[in-house]
């Protein structure tokens, strides 16, 4: 089962079957009273009880999924088991979707107890409670992320990940074969899938049944990964730059020194793009090459324009690169 989404008015919450966190984690089923396929995961946060141990659940919330060590087992059993039992009791009845006991400590006859009344799923984990807890939220704010998809191609070029734009049949597909014949590699064709995994951080993948798959005109369907081996494709990849491909317009002025430092908005975090005129004897491929180092360049605090414009001494207000945000329908 793949992630979901249910809407709810303008609000789209996503969800992840419980089944893909226990594959992701490994995690070993103590007590599963349900299907996990059916049970869907809607919060990308997770909680250690602590106050909730001691009866305090003015705050909690019953979506996220609960983890519990060596800290919160060894206060349970300060407890008499009846006291532990009352607490269990109280916890449990907020039927969060499951409980992790890290360690691989053997779960309290009370927690099982517990979770037998109130239907709740308990699993086991042999990893340390906070490397559990923090491989669990990078895994659901992945799935649970904001996400869009949008028309364009995904590659990974000397580690920058490019996300080309540009209108139907202005050579996108065939800059991608070009790049990937070059050593680069493919993450998605025509439609990719953009998620907001961070407050900075875009990661683009390709929908799973048109995953690997490149249309070219004139040929048809192709498949990357078949033709050019796994070294040429890749699934998940980070956004660094947007790049637009339009054709060229000799009326147009395009930039021609690099201290202009324009931007786009997806997800509401700013992405720096790049507009290349595309013409017959431009190679689109080196110049993309071009591009994702110049950027890495740029973002270790190197700018070539900037000391070739100091060494021609001109004035250092000259030298400060103006920002401009272009609306692209991203």
């Amino acid at each position: 089962m793949m992630s979901g989404y249910e809407n709810h008015g303008a609000q789209t919450t996503y969800t992840v079957p419980l089944s893909k966190v226990i594959k992701e984690l490994s995690l070993r089923p103590v007590y599963m009273p349900v299907d996990p396929e059916k049970l869907l995961i809607s919060s990308r946060e997770v909680n250690r009880p602590g106050l909730e141990l001691n009866g305090f659940l003015d705050y909690f919330d019953s979506h996220r999924i609960l983890i519990m060590g060596n800290t919160e087992t060894a206060f349970l059993s300060s407890f008499s088991p009846e006291e532990r039992q009352v607490s269990l009791n109280k916890l449990l009845s907020k039927k969060s979707p499951a409980v992790i006991v890290a360690r691989d400590i053997e779960p309290m006859p009370e927690l099982l107890e517990a979770a037998q009344i109130y239907g709740v799923s308990v699993f086991s984990s042999s990893e340390p409670t906070s490397d559990l807890m923090a491989a669990l939220v990078s895994y659901v704010n992945v799935e649970l992320a904001p996400r869009i998809t949008r028309h364009g191609v995904l590659v990974e070029v000397y580690g920058e990940g490019i996300f080309l734009v540009g209108d139907s049949g202005v050579g996108k597909s065939e800059t991608a074969i070009e790049l990937i014949k070059r050593g680069h590699r493919l993450i998605a064709d025509d439609a990719v899938e953009i998620r907001r995994v961070s407050a900075k951080s875009l990661v683009g993948t390709s929908p799973e049944n048109i995953r690997h798959f490149i249309e070219l005109r004139g040929i048809g369907i192709i498949n990357a990964r078949r033709i050019f081996g796994m070294g040429a494709v890749k699934v998940t990849e980070k956004i660094d730059i947007v790049i637009s491909l339009e054709q060229w317009d000799s009326s147009k002025n395009y930039d021609r020194m690099g201290l202009e430092n324009d931007y786009t908005e997806i997800l509401g975090i700013r992405v720096p793009i790049l507009t290349i005129p595309v013409k017959p004897g431009r190679n689109l491929a080196v110049i993309i090459e071009v591009a994702a180092m110049n950027n890495r360049q740029k973002k270790m605090g190197y700018n070539a324009a900037q000391e070739l414009l100091s060494s021609l001494g001109l004035d250092s207000k000259m030298l400060e690169p103006t920002e401009k945000k272009l609306d692209f329908d991203l």
